[in-house]
């Protein structure tokens, strides 16, 4: 299975990378790492990249990183997974609210909403 993950440097698209790492080692897939500009959070690019190399490097597992360009990152991860034939986009997200609701950011709900490529989300 081909995957992709986006990665915005939110602390659950970190946790997102650690499970599907886990997941991708026992299963044999294929991972690609889309890295992407969040205005939730103050981290750049490079940072975001390092941190996803140092995992990928602790975990000793080979994954393709790549970066998406543009204003609308939810688009992005929507349009690379459906011409690049993805059999998976997975992202990291959904706080929980003080009533106990799922809360999605505005990237993961976009992605959610318009994707034909099956989504995983991981809280």
């Amino acid at each position: 299975m081909d995957i992709l993950l986006g990665v915005g440097g939110s602390e659950l698209s970190y946790h997102a990378l650690e499970e599907t790492i886990d997941r991708a080692q026992a299963t044999g897939d294929e991972l690609t790492v889309a890295i992407f500009h969040n205005e939730e959070v103050s981290a750049d690019d490079e940072e975001i990249e390092e941190r996803v190399e140092a995992t990928l490097a602790e975990t000793d597992f080979d994954a393709t990183i790549r970066r998406l360009e543009g204003d609308s990152p939810g688009s992005e991860l929507v349009s690379v997974a459906e011409a690049e034939a993805f059999d998976r986009i997975v992202l990291g997200g959904g706080e929980r609210s003080t009533l106990g609701k799922i809360q999605l950011g505005s990237i993961v709900e976009f992605v959610l909403l318009n994707s034909q490529t099956p989504v995983t989300l991981i809280r």
